[in-house]
């Protein structure tokens, strides 16, 4: 059974894990509004910017520009991020599952797959079973730059316009709420839109009514390796985003986790003092009895 000294280092130590899941919220809560402030600005700059080259993708030659080319080979790279620290709930266990089964529904479709990640925690899950990863990228998580997903993205376009892959999808933990994040898989190579029935054929009509000014040629140059940078940075804030809110709910759960133990403890000690008082007072009885016989 545990002494009155054991219990009262307990609920100390306990107390100062407290102390520091709070500080760890705060500065969670801090770190969230600055990302979450520049993610909100990018979000309508990243859909339009997509939205206006799909609908001029769907007008294009496919050979226009390499960015667009389908190939009929079956290679795909799958860019898992996560982040590079942990205290943040099922944030990277999540991501981490739904990359695994994107990359094994690749396998079973015959898909040849290579995989590059984006965050430590990817990187130590993939190294632990030996699953060989094609490049790796640390230290973005928390300090997102634009530099940073410029550099993703030029090695993504480079290994996709050398035929070196066919196919390029991003799995991330999308930001959806303080208290929620969303695994989101996206298509970033080629640029490929949707389209079936008539709603297709009438968004291809409507997209060979467009002016190209000065050229559709210079236009996809410009534009179409930009909105795959634009479409990296979105998913770095998106899943830092995520992972700060994840963070917060984390801290605030231990927070609590830990009340309910100093709680407990401090029950656990008043009933171990009253067990050791009541002990104390039937030996001072016992000998007084003793004394009267």
């Amino acid at each position: 059974m545990a002494t009155l000294r054991d219990i009262q280092k307990r609920i100390k130590a306990v107390n100062s894990t407290q102390k520091i899941t709070k500080a760890m919220k705060m500065v969670a809560a801090a770190k969230l509004k600055k990302v979450q402030t520049r993610m909100l600005d990018l979000r309508p700059y990243a859909d339009k910017m997509h939205d206006v080259l799909t609908s001029l993708a769907k007008g294009a030659d496919r050979e226009s520009h390499p960015l667009l080319a389908f190939r009929p080979g079956k290679t795909v790279e799958v860019v898992v991020v996560t982040s590079d620290r942990g205290l943040c709930g099922a944030f990277n266990t999540n991501i981490l599952k739904a990359a695994q089964v994107c990359i094994d529904d690749y396998k079973k479709d015959g898909f040849e797959v290579s995989i590059s990640t984006i965050g430590k925690k990817a990187r130590d899950y993939f190294k632990r079973r030996e699953v060989p990863v094609r490049n790796l990228w640390i230290g973005i998580s928390g300090n997102v730059r634009f530099a940073s997903a410029e550099e993703i993205a030029d090695d993504l376009k480079e290994n996709y316009i050398n035929e070196s892959v066919n196919e390029v999808v991003v799995v991330y933990n999308a930001f959806k709420s303080m208290v929620a994040q969303t695994v989101t898989k996206i298509k970033l190579l080629p640029l490929s839109p949707e389209e079936s029935g008539e709603e297709g054929a009438a968004s291809e009509s409507e997209a060979s009514d467009f002016i190209y000014e000065p050229s559709m040629g210079s236009i996809f140059d410009r534009l179409i390796p930009r909105n795959v940078d634009i479409q990296i940075y979105r998913a770095l804030l998106e899943s830092s985003a995520a992972e700060e809110s994840a963070r917060m709910s984390a801290m605030e759960n231990a927070t609590q986790s830990c009340d309910e133990m100093v709680s407990s403890l401090t029950l656990q000690y008043n009933k171990a003092r009253q067990a050791a008082i009541t002990g104390e007072l039937m030996d001072i009885v016992g000998g007084v009895e003793a004394l009267k016989g």
